[in-house]
């Protein structure tokens, strides 16, 4: 998270240096000088690793996991909790390695704490991949996640559509994460260039639900005349958001002329029957399904010793390298009102 994360505030395991990756073919090559991705062999067992198991879209993911492994060919290990803990995460990690896998599929909860995991299974020959958080150094195979600034500036979208004065709230994710960095700044630029009528107000939530009540209560009360909520974290933020705005009735169904716009990201069944109430206006669809699928795609690419470079895949998506050295596969991530709500390809529509 997703890009949906509870964040614990852990202590920041100290960053390493980034190991270049040097871009070669999207699959074996001889054309690009490009070092093997450790691991070797393509068998062997695989870890994989969740955030937290109290959001419904990691709950789908990890659903989705054993089912995309046999599907890929992949032996898959039970999957390990972190409970919203990086630390937890680095350990869970280190007993993985210590299992002899040959291959890890990680979801990071903090993008530079996640980077001490990184080097143990670099430093055993071990590739991994990340899921949904990009790290911000450290070698991986590749990261698998939708474009979380294009989650920002599509929120900024739907609600600049309805909305084209006056104040709106972004309750954002944490900030010590880069989901949270994109969604946040994307979105805010987004309104300071495409809807200058508009005030952005900023609610740190930290993928907490709490905080998002509490922050949003307190929100509403300064400023009763608030028009519209972007919620980066639909699984952990759309039912306190609800709630909230009910407390101070100011829940209104769409269309009502009273109606505070509601945008948000995920894309699980709850936001989906909510478009369908009438209640939610729009949400981003974080791609749970395709998540797993491609986490160990590429993980099996890379135990067998492929490497990757940047540009088209052969699914829909397009590798970028986000920083040196390190590449992301960006899946797409539909906009879903009530036009597409019941469109049979959605996940949310498939669990």
């Amino acid at each position: 998270m997703r890009a949906v994360l509870f964040q614990k505030r852990a202590i920041k395991v100290a960053a390493v240096a980034a190991c270049g990756l040097v871009l070669a073919a999207c699959g074996s090559t001889k054309d690009n000088a490009a070092a093997p991705a450790a691991g070797g062999g393509a068998g062997g067992k695989v870890g994989a690793t969740l955030p937290l198991l109290t959001s419904p879209f990691w709950q789908a993911y990890n659903n989705y996991v054993p089912k995309m492994a046999k599907e890929e060919g992949v032996d898959v290990l039970p999957t390990v909790n972190a409970d919203s803990d990086p630390a937890k995460l680095i350990t869970d990690i280190g007993t993985f390695l210590n299992q002899g896998v040959k291959g890890l599929v990680v979801t990071p909860l903090d993008s530079a704490a996640i980077v001490a995991g990184l080097k143990q299974a670099e430093n055993k020959g071990v590739p991994v991949v990340a899921v949904d958080v990009a790290p911000e150094s450290g070698k991986v195979a590749m990261v698998v996640r939708a474009d979380n600034k294009a989650y920002g500036t599509k929120a900024c979208e739907a609600i600049g559509e309805k909305v084209k004065s006056g104040k709106v709230v972004q309750i954002m994710g944490d900030l010590a994460s880069v989901n949270g960095r994109d969604r946040s700044e994307a979105f805010r630029d987004c309104m300071k260039s495409k809807y200058p009528g508009i005030q952005v107000l900023e609610i740190p939530a930290e993928w907490k639900a709490d905080k998002a009540s509490s922050g949003l209560d307190s929100m509403l009360t300064a400023n009763p005349d608030i028009k519209g909520v972007y919620m980066q974290a639909g699984g952990v933020y759309l039912a306190p958001t609800e709630q909230a705005l009910k407390r101070k009735n100011l829940f209104f169904p769409v269309g009502d002329p009273k109606h505070i716009v509601l945008v948000s990201n995920d894309g699980i069944p709850q936001e989906l029957a909510a478009i369908r109430a009438g209640e939610l206006d729009a949400t981003v669809s974080q791609p749970a399904d395709a998540y797993a699928k491609y986490g160990l795609y590429w993980l099996k690419k890379a135990m067998a010793g492929e490497t990757f470079k940047a540009g088209p895949t052969d699914h829909g998506s397009t590798i970028v390298e986000i920083s040196p050295g390190i590449l992301e596969d960006q899946l797409p991530a539909p906009v879903i009102t009530k036009d597409n709500v019941d469109d049979k390809a959605l996940w949310g529509n498939n669990l």
